[in-house]
């Protein structure tokens, strides 16, 4: 203990020998100590909880009340309890000395005393007190520290939850508009320039009278007729692993083979085509009539890409989708109309009915058949 903290030190001297009480403050106040002092126990009592001391030198043997009874009242009070308390006594069995212990002192000095002793023990008894005073202070300062980076990890991870949110939702909302693999390209700054795809196929779907359904019912009744629909044709372009590529009015196209090439492109198409005719079925017009679409099919090469820098868009370019878009409009309402290259690729395991020729935009007359259903396997 050094001379600073000695000098501040608060001693109090519990002994019913007036004698003993000087001598003992002599000594501690020599030293530096500050010296209260208590000729009982209720007085020593008293004292503690008016002038609370560092330390405490009790008697065992006083009369009202000893030394023991002192002890283990100040020892059951919270205010008190952790006044370290030496026990001076002229009993020297090794029982007087157990229950001192047993009711909470710290140490016990037998009289009659030597002024050193007194004094090592008191320094000693002194110097625990600090340094659990210290040690109490780094903890609380500890968990204070710990409780407070507890809180900016939670805020920091309250941050980081929210940025993975807004990051989803942005990715979210831009594979709404653009395909998955663009959309990873355009997350890494990359880019995605035009590319040419050479076996693809496009389908256009146009819904069959819907001009005239819209003159008769009012707009809110017919955009959410409208998103019911292509909600439906969405869960099916998900459903055969293909690419919306966007909605012109009542018309719907889609692709399959691109962004991501894939072999099988012609029969996912075809299966979103019949998919498309029963799913429409199950919606009615105004006048009770189940709605009729007309699809039309092609494939072939096609440039795709990611066009404008506001509301972009990713789109198809070339001769299949210009022939894809004759296909429907030249079709008929309930039919799948497909030309000879998806015929060739598919009546292997597809039923068709040929129509013959018609006469397509740019390409003359053309040959033309109609997907009816895929052909049944027997096992």
């Amino acid at each position: 203990m050094n001379s600073n903290s000695t000098s501040s030190a608060i001693i109090l001297i519990v002994d019913d020998t007036p004698d003993n009480v000087r001598l003992l403050s002599t000594i501690l106040t020599e030293q530096g100590y500050q010296v209260r002092k208590a000729l009982n126990g209720p007085r020593a009592l008293a004292t503690v909880q008016e002038f609370p001391p560092n330390l405490i030198l009790l008697d065992v043997m006083m009369p009202e009340m000893n030394g023991y009874e002192v002890c283990a009242q100040l020892k059951a009070s919270a205010q008190t309890s952790s006044i370290p308390v030496i026990f001076l006594s002229a009993l020297d069995d090794v029982l007087d000395k157990v229950k001192a212990f047993d009711v909470g002192a710290v140490d016990y000095i037998t009289k009659p005393f030597q002024g050193k002793e007194v004094l090592a023990r008191v320094a000693n008894q002194l110097t625990i007190q600090s340094q659990q005073k210290l040690l109490l202070e780094q903890t609380k300062q500890l968990e204070e520290l710990v409780e407070c980076l507890q809180n900016e990890i939670k805020e920091r991870e309250a941050v980081e939850l929210a940025l993975r949110l807004a990051q989803q939702k942005s990715d979210d909302l831009l594979l709404n508009i653009l395909p998955a693999a663009i959309v990873e390209n355009l997350k890494k700054g990359e880019g995605y320039p035009a590319e040419r795809f050479e076996s693809a196929t496009v389908l256009f779907a146009d819904l069959v009278d819907f001009t005239s359904l819209a003159a008769r019912i009012s707009p809110l009744e017919l955009v959410d007729l409208l998103n019911q629909i292509f909600s439906k044709f969405d869960e099916l372009t998900e459903k055969h692993g293909l690419e919306k590529i966007k909605t012109i009015g009542d018309a719907y196209m889609v692709a399959g083979g691109l962004p991501v090439p894939r072999a099988d492109h012609a029969d996912a198409i075809a299966n979103m085509a019949l998919d498309m005719q029963e799913a429409i079925a199950n919606f009615k017009a105004d006048t009770g009539e189940p709605f009729q679409i007309r699809i039309g099919i092609h494939t072939g090469p096609v440039v795709a890409g990611v066009i404008g820098t506001k509301k972009f868009i990713y789109d198809l370019w070339g001769d299949t989708v210009n022939v894809a878009s004759r296909m429907e409009s030249h079709g008929l309402s309930g039919y799948i109309q497909v030309t000879g290259a998806v015929y060739e690729q598919l009546k292997d395991r597809y039923l068709f009915e040929e129509r013959g020729e018609i006469t397509v935009k740019g390409k003359g007359d053309t040959s033309v058949y109609w997907l009816k259903a895929k052909k049944i396997r027997c096992s």
